[in-house]
């Protein structure tokens, strides 16, 4: 343990001596990193939150041959701007200004008087994401318009209107805050682990490839140590460097999701203190593997760059598990509580949705991935007895 604590503070010493990988480590990932997800995020909220609130200017083409529509329309913050054009005009006004228009035909209310069906025709370029959604809002005003003029026809005539609705289908959301909130929020788990692994990066390659390139690798291994000594205390600096990664990483992801207004959409955040230690302790675990796995893909490389690349991507293994959870809609249970990384984004997730996991999942997840971590780290050193290690 001697051997072990001194090559941990000798990596140590020499990881905060070097400023760009310090800066690297613990102010671009922990600190850039949520401050652009939660830039991003809160410019999403702003510019796509409650739709229903936001008024839609809506160009009408002979608005006078339907007042009573427009009418409708205008009690629901659709703001009209007549014209006079021609279908063809129309969709050459559309193309030009990417708003959607409405034109209303010559015999739409003659249509409508006689009881008979009138069209309308609603011009918009659906390639906008914008439009879309005010195609959408528009085609369900109309839509509630038309349904109007059909139970007051029913009236007219002696029928109950409600003949035409059979079953009554009442929706009822028992979502919370905190779980529609974990919609918005699901790429977070992601960016915590990601984070956090990057930021034993460059430790975990310079225990090998690195100290081979400066051809230092040969007379550190003929000290009277130990040589899995000499593995086992640089994985202890990388894993020290990705704990105060992580605890900067979630932190700023505390802070930053407070002001993000999460509110305006009927959700709040759940990610206090209580939330945040939680999800620390939850990624603990995962340290030790991801410093050990680092680790030894950089020792079969014969240079930093090579290393880089290679580490560069086995850091999407653990990260593939939670790509797959997010498209399957997966859901905790002991079995993927088993899997590494999968199961601390089960444990993320359920914190932020205030779902509280069973103890077996939490002590299977634990289990399994420090068993892991605890396997890598002796094929590591194994991997430093032998003599092609130095290349």
């Amino acid at each position: 343990m001697n051997a072990i604590w001194r090559v941990f503070r000798k990596e140590l010493r020499e990881t905060l001596r070097d400023r760009r990988s310090l800066f690297t480590t613990l102010v671009i990932g922990p600190l850039l990193m949520p401050a652009l997800i939660s830039v991003a995020l809160s410019m999403a909220i702003r510019h796509g939150g409650a739709p229903g609130d936001r008024p839609i200017v809506l160009t009408v083409a002979h608005a006078e041959r339907a007042p009573q529509l427009l009418q409708f329309l205008r009690q629901y913050r659709v703001h009209i701007r007549a014209v006079q054009s021609d279908r063809a005009a129309a969709r050459a006004r559309v193309k030009r200004s990417h708003g959607p228009l409405l034109y209303v035909p010559r015999d739409f209310g003659a249509r409508l008087a006689a009881g008979k069906p009138a069209s309308l025709r609603l011009y918009a370029d659906e390639s906008e994401r914008a439009v879309q959604s005010r195609v959408q809002r528009l085609a369900s005003l109309i839509g509630l318009y038309g349904g109007t003029i059909a139970r007051l026809r029913l009236v007219a005539r002696g029928l109950d209107p409600q003949l035409l609705a059979p079953i009554a289908l009442h929706a009822i959301d028992i979502s919370t805050p905190q779980s529609r909130a974990a919609l918005v929020l699901g790429m977070l788990s992601y960016a915590i682990l990601l984070t956090m692994l990057m930021s034993g990066l460059y430790i975990a390659i310079d225990a090998t490839a690195g100290e081979r390139e400066r051809g230092s690798l040969e007379p550190l291994l003929t000290m009277p140590v130990r040589r899995e000594h000499l593995v086992y205390g640089k994985m202890l600096a990388a894993c020290a460097m990705m704990m105060v990664s992580l605890v900067l990483t979630v932190a700023a992801f505390a802070f930053a999701l407070h002001h993000i207004g999460l509110d305006r959409l009927g959700m709040s955040a759940n990610f206090g203190p209580a939330v945040a230690a939680g999800i620390v302790l939850g990624c603990l675990p995962l340290i030790p593997a991801g410093a050990a796995l680092m680790t030894l893909v950089a020792a079969y490389t014969r240079s930093y760059r090579e290393a880089q690349t290679y580490v560069g991507l086995v850091l999407l293994i653990p990260t593939l598990p939670l790509i797959f959870a997010n498209i399957m809609g997966l859901r905790p249970r002991p079995t993927l509580m088993a899997v590494p990384s999968l199961s601390q984004h089960f444990i993320i997730m359920s914190l932020l949705r205030a779902q509280p996991l069973p103890a077996t999942d939490l002590a299977i997840s634990a289990g399994v991935t420090l068993a892991l971590g605890a396997v890598l780290m002796f094929f590591a050193g194994r991997l430093y007895r032998r003599e092609k290690l130095l290349g």
